[in-house]
C-alpha cells in the first residue's frame, strides 16, 4: 500500500481543466455586466460606462477564442492556468481603478484567482499571484478613478480606512489561501489513497482468481506427473550406465519431482493462509529457495550481511517461500554466469537483495513489471536451462510480488548501475515480520 501511494499523482501534477476557467470568467463578465448597469442606470451614479463595457467585452472575446481554438476537454499546463488568471487579476483591477479603487466594495473579488490557483496549481505559481494581487492592490489604493457617487458629491474616505481595506485584503489572501491550499490538498491525498485502495483490491481480487486456478491445475496435474516419474524411474532403472540417454532420464525424473513440489507447495498457500509453522532462520529460508535452482549451470553466490548472533529467525510462510523462489527462479534464467543473492539485516528491517548479470529490465516497462501479463521474457534460453519466454505472461512475477506485498514486503525493481549490467530486486521487510523475537505473530 505505501508503495503504491508513493507512486501517486505528486501536488500540482493535475492539470487545471479550461472548460473550468471559461465558466468561471463568463460568471465574472454576468456579475460586471450587472453591477456596471446597476451603478449606472439603477443607481444613477456616473461611471465611465464605455470603457468598463470595453474592459469586460475582452473577457468575453478572450472567452469565445478559448472556446474555439481548444476543446472542452482540455487541460492547461501549470504556467498557462496561471496565465489566464493573471488576466483575470488585471481585468478586475482595470475595472476597479475605474470605478473607485479599493474603495469599490468588490475589490474583496481580487481573492478569487489566487483562491481557484490554490485549490489546483502548485504553490509556487500561487505564491506568484498573490504578489501580484498585493501590488495591484497597492496601486489602486494610491491610483484610482473616483468612486461613482451622486452627481455634484465627492465621496472621499479617510486613508486609515482605504489602508485598513488593503490591510484586510492582505490578511484574507494570506489566510484563503493556505486554508483552500490545505483543504484541497487533503482532498486529493484522500482521492490518492481511495485510489491506491481500490489498485490494492483488484490485485486482490485477480490473485484470489488465480487461487482457484492454481488449486484445479495442482488438482489436475497431479495424476500426469506421477505417471512421468514412475515411467522415468522405471527407464532410469532398465538403462545401462553408458547409455548417452541416462543424464536426460535423470534430468526428467528430478524436474517432474521438482513439479510435485511446486504444485504442493501452490496447495499450501491456500490452506495454510497467514499461519506460520516451524521456526527457521534467515540463512536457512534462503538455502531452501535456492537449492531446486543450483542444477542450472548458474552459480548462486549467497551473502550475510549482518551480525550473525543477530540473524533473524521466522517461521516457514509458504508466501514468502513462493515470492522469493519465483524472483530467483527468474534470476537464474536470465543470468549469463552468476547471480548473487545478499541478505542484510539491523534492528528496523531486514533486506535480501537478488541480483543477476543478465541484460536487465527494459526501461519502457521498469515501472510497470508486476502488473499482470507485463512480462520481460524475450530472451532465448542458454543451454541446460528452461526458456524464459515459456509461459512469459508476468503472472508469475505478479503473483509473487503480491505475495510478498501481504506479508508487509516492499519491493524495489532497478538495474545494476554502469559499467555493471543486470537486473537488482531488491526486498525490504520490517524485523518484526521476519524475526519472532522482535514481536512477529506467531
Amino acid at each position: 500500500m505505501m508503495q503504491l501511494m508513493a507512486t501517486g499523482h505528486e501536488f500540482g501534477t493535475r492539470k487545471l481543466r479550461l472548460e473550468t476557467l471559461v465558466r468561471l470568467r463568463w460568471l465574472a463578465v454576468a456579475g460586471q455586466t450587472v453591477a456596471v448597469l446597476v451603478v449606472f442606470l439603477g443607481f444613477g451614479f456616473p461611471l465611465p460606462v464605455g470603457l468598463c463595457f470595453l474592459v469586460i467585452a475582452l473577457s468575453a472575446w478572450l472567452n469565445i477564442f478559448l472556446k474555439m481554438r481548444y476543446a472542452a476537454t482540455h487541460r492547461l499546463e501549470s504556467t498557462w492556468g496561471a496565465l489566464l488568471l493573471s488576466y483575470d487579476i488585471l481585468q478586475l483591477a482595470a475595472l476597479l481603478y475605474l470605478t473607485g479603487g479599493l474603495e469599490n466594495p468588490f475589490s474583496l473579488l481580487l481573492l478569487v484567482p489566487v483562491m481557484v490557483s490554490a485549490t489546483i496549481l502548485p504553490p509556487k505559481k500561487t505564491i506568484m499571484l498573490g504578489i501580484l494581487v498585493i501590488v495591484i492592490a497597492t496601486v489602486l489604493a494610491v491610483f484610482h478613478q473616483p468612486l461613482p457617487w451622486h452627481a455634484g458629491e465627492t465621496l472621499s474616505l479617510p486613508f486609515y480606512y482605504v489602508f485598513g481595506i488593503w490591510l484586510a485584503l492582505l490578511c484574507g489572501l494570506a489566510f484563503m489561501s493556505v486554508y483552500a491550499w490545505r483543504v484541497a490538498d487533503e482532498a486529493r491525498n484522500l482521492a490518492d489513497a481511495l485510489a491506491a485502495a481500490e489498485l490494492v483490491l483488484a490485485r486482490e481480487q485477480r490473485l484470489s482468481a488465480l487461487d482457484g486456478l492454481a488449486a484445479a491445475a495442482a488438482h489436475e496435474l497431479g495424476t500426469p506427473l506421477a505417471t512421468i516419474a514412475l515411467v522415468s524411474r522405471e527407464i532410469e532403472r532398465d538403462l545401462p550406465d553408458d547409455s548417452p540417454l541416462a543424464d536426460d532420464i535423470t534430468l526428467l525424473r528430478t524436474q517432474s519431482e521438482r513439479c510435485r513440489q511446486i504444485l504442493r507447495k501452490l496447495s499450501s498457500l491456500g490452506a495454510v493462509g497467514d499461519e506460520h509453522f516451524s521456526r527457521l532462520p534467515l540463512s536457512s529460508l534462503i538455502e531452501e529457495v535456492v537449492e531446486p535452482h543450483r542444477e542450472f549451470g548458474i552459480d548462486i553466490d549467497i551473502r550475510l550481511d549482518g551480525d550473525r548472533a543477530m540473524e533473524p529467525i521466522g517461521q516457514r510462510n509458504p508466501g514468502i517461500l513462493y515470492g522469493i523462489s519465483n524472483i530467483v527462479e527468474n534470476a537464474v534464467d536470465f543470468a549469463e554466469n552468476q547471480v548473487e543473492i545478499i541478505a542484510a539485516w539491523d534492528d528496523d528491517d531486514v533486506a535480501l537483495t537478488i541480483a543477476d548479470d543478465g541484460p536487465g529490465f527494459r526501461p519502457e516497462i521498469i515501472n510497470r513489471i508486476g502488473d499482470p501479463y507485463v512480462t520481460t521474457r524475450r530472451r532465448s534460453a542458454n543451454a541446460g536451462r528452461p526458456a524464459p519466454e515459456s509461459g512469459g505472461l508476468g503472472l508469475g512475477f505478479f503473483i509473487a510480488k503480491t505475495l510478498l506485498e501481504r506479508t508487509g514486503a516492499q519491493i524495489d525493481l532497478s538495474n545494476r548501475a554502469y559499467p555493471g549490467r543486470g537486473a537488482v530486486v531488491q526486498i525490504t521487510w520490517p524485523r518484526s515480520v521476519m524475526d519472532i523475537r522482535a514481536g512477529a505473530p506467531v
